[in-house]
Order: C-alpha cells, then sequence, then structure tokens
C-alpha cells in the first residue's frame, strides 16, 4: 500500500536508533539460532475500469476495508491513480480512468505501460459503461477484453482476473441503454469460460442482478451509497476466495509453472485490418519462463465463424471445427527467456461478422 510503504521509510532511522541503543540490555541471539522469516510479498490487486471504478469508485474503499476485516492483511490496491476521496480510510490506488472506453484502451495499447508500473497479481475490471453507451457493439467490446487478457497474461501468466457483468444504466439521454447493458451482459459468460485458462482463470462476478439504478445511482449510470455497498459486497467473496487461494509465483514452490526449467508461453492476438468478409490478424508469442524454450504450438479459434487462410512465419493445419494449429517456423522457435515471436494470417469471415476476435492458447517444447 502506498501509504504504508512511505510511513515505514520514514520511521526506519528511529526504530534502528532505538534498537542500537536497546540491544545491550536485551538477551542476544543463541548461536545458530535462526532469524524470522521475511514477510510475503503482498497480493497486489489492480481495479481496473472507469469513472465507477475511479471517480470516486467509494466501493473499493467497502472492499478494502471489508477484506482488512476478514483477515486479509497481506494485500496492496495498485493503480497508477491515486486515492480520490470517499472519507474512508483506504488503499486508493487504482486504474479507474473517467470517462474510457475499453475498446479506446484496447486500440490505443495504453494497457500494457500500466500494467508494467504496477505488476498486479488479481485485476478487478468492471469496464465497458462508456462502450455501451456509445452503441459500440458486444464483439467489440468482448475483442477488447480478450486483448486487455493477453496483455494482462503477457505481463503476468499467472493472473487472476474478475470481470464483472457491469452495473444497469438508465440515464435519461439514453433510452436504449438499460437494454443495451442487458445485451452485453449476457454474453460475458460465454466470453470467459472460452478465455480462461487453469493457470490464468477469469471468474465472472454479477454486478447486474439486484441492482437498481433508482435506488442505487444518483444518476441513472453511478453508484451511491447504496450502489457501492452492492458493489463491493459483490466483489468480495470472489476476491476474498483468491487471496484465500494464494497467489502462484513462491520460489519455493519446485512445482510453480514459473520455476526455472520449466518452459511457458503466453499467445496474445491483435486485428491488423478488416474489410467485409475477412481480416488480417497477427499473434505474438512470449516466452515467459526463465528457461529457454526450442519451439512453440499456438492454436486459433477464431469467432463468428471466420476461418484461418494464409498464414505466414509458421506451419499451418486447421480441424474441421475450423480450429487452427500453428507451429513454429524452423528458424523462429527457440526463444530465449522474455523473447518473443510474431506470425501472421488472412482470415474469411461471414459478411455479418463484426470485429475480428480468436481465442489463443500456447505450449512450448523446453
Amino acid at each position: 500500500m502506498r501509504d504504508t510503504r512511505l510511513l515505514r521509510l520514514r520511521t526506519l532511522p528511529l526504530l534502528g536508533l532505538l534498537a542500537a541503543l536497546l540491544l545491550p540490555l536485551g538477551p542476544t541471539l543463541a548461536p545458530g539460532a535462526a532469524a524470522a522469516p521475511a514477510a510475503a510479498d503482498p497480493v497486489r490487486v489492480m481495479p481496473l475500469g472507469d469513472s465507477i471504478t475511479g471517480s470516486p469508485g467509494c466501493w473499493r474503499a467497502l472492499l478494502w476495508n471489508r477484506l482488512l476485516d476478514a483477515g486479509h492483511t497481506d494485500i496492496d490496491f495498485v493503480g497508477t491513480l491515486p486515492t480520490q476521496g470517499c472519507g474512508v480510510a483506504h488503499d486508493g490506488d487504482n486504474e479507474g480512468h473517467g470517462g474510457e472506453l475499453v475498446t479506446n484502451v484496447a486500440d490505443r495499447n495504453l494497457l500494457p505501460a500500466r500494467l508494467a508500473a504496477t505488476l498486479p497479481d488479481i485485476v478487478v475490471m468492471h469496464f465497458g459503461t462508456n462502450d455501451v453507451w456509445s452503441s459500440i457493439s458486444p464483439d467489440r467490446i468482448l475483442a477488447a477484453y480478450t486483448e486487455l487478457v493477453g496483455q494482462m497474461r503477457e505481463s503476468n501468466p499467472d493472473m487472476r482476473v474478475l470481470v464483472a457483468q457491469i452495473i444497469p444504466m438508465n440515464p435519461g439521454t439514453c433510452a436504449a441503454c438499460a437494454q443495451r447493458v442487458v445485451d452485453f451482459n449476457a454474453r460475458v459468460p460465454a466470453w470467459a469460460a472460452a478465455t480462461s485458462t487453469d493457470r490464468s482463470p477469469v471468474t465472472v462476478v454479477d454486478q447486474w442482478t439486484g441492482f437498481d439504478t433508482a435506488t442505487d445511482t444518483y444518476d441513472g449510470v453511478h453508484p451511491n451509497d447504496a450502489g457501492n455497498e452492492k458493489i463491493a459486497a459483490r466483489w468480495f467473496p470472489a476476491l476474498s476466495a483468491l487471496l484465500e487461494e494464494g497467489v502462484p509465483g513462491d520460489p519455493d514452490d519446485p512445482d510453480d509453472p514459473g520455476e526455472p526449467g520449466d518452459a511457458t508461453y503466453t499467445a496474445s492476438f491483435r486485428a491488423v485490418s478488416t474489410w467485409q468478409g475477412g481480416y488480417q490478424a497477427e499473434v505474438t508469442v512470449r516466452n515467459t519462463s526463465a528457461a529457454p524454450v526450442t519451439g512453440w504450438t499456438v492454436t486459433v479459434v477464431p469467432a463468428n465463424g471466420a476461418r484461418v487462410g494464409q498464414l505466414w512465419n509458421g506451419a499451418l493445419s486447421t480441424a474441421a471445427d475450423g480450429t487452427a494449429t500453428v507451429t513454429n517456423a524452423n528458424w523462429n522457435g527457440a526463444l530465449a527467456p522474455g523473447a518473443s515471436a510474431a506470425f501472421g494470417f488472412v482470415a474469411t469471415a461471414p459478411a455479418t461478422s463484426s470485429v475480428p476476435a480468436a481465442t489463443v492458447d500456447c505450449t512450448a517444447t523446453s
């Protein structure tokens, strides 16, 4: 927690002086006695979204204190934005940018720098309200979700993601918004199931059911005190369960997938250009382990009936259901830790298909 860390830095000299003065009066450590183990690093949680998360996003303060009361004291809310009020003591760091569209964050590649600055273990995401208000299609919003999750996994292959079915919206200036939220939320569970992996699970949290814009918002969109209580109450059990489960990456765990000698990759999909009946895309594979690897295999499952056709920088095989399997070329399979390679392809798509999207997964050869 930012404020706590600063407080510790300021008090260390005084504590050191007191320890020096008192040392002769206290017992000495017996020869061979072990010092107390260093405290584990806190679990870093990024609240990600728009003004509902960050302006001021007082549900975060309620959630923070509920977690502390439940004994989860080893947590750190992180983000490039500081606390924005609420009048309740809490760790206010967050990534809730008022007015942002998740599609713009994906299109402008804004998330990687924010991830690099904060290094979260868990992302709590309520994002898409402005996109729905702007009448952006669920397909395009979910394609942006997919891109952001890919970037999260490039930052941390063990990322845990909690994604909301967003709260209802019924502003006076948008009569169609209420139904658009319903239509979008209906698509989220299937997207999450297709995107989740054993190593980096994506969990849906229903923030819509039981939330009433008439009593739980002050303007048909943004939560009031009652709404903030409901949002915090919905996040709490899902986030608490992840904290109870623990975050992978303990260097003392020989079975941890991040240990040297375990070859791991992440894969991310990006649409390069589109036209009626098709699109061009690129998939980037990255060695996220501490060991070199000699080859990789990526599965690509295009959305909305698209089929992979021409491909370069890899070898392609296609199943009857449209699933494409791509293996490395003989010159781009070996990657050092942290290195990446990319392949591109052209896909055909139904004329009625919307924004290109695909689920990608990668395995590596050590």
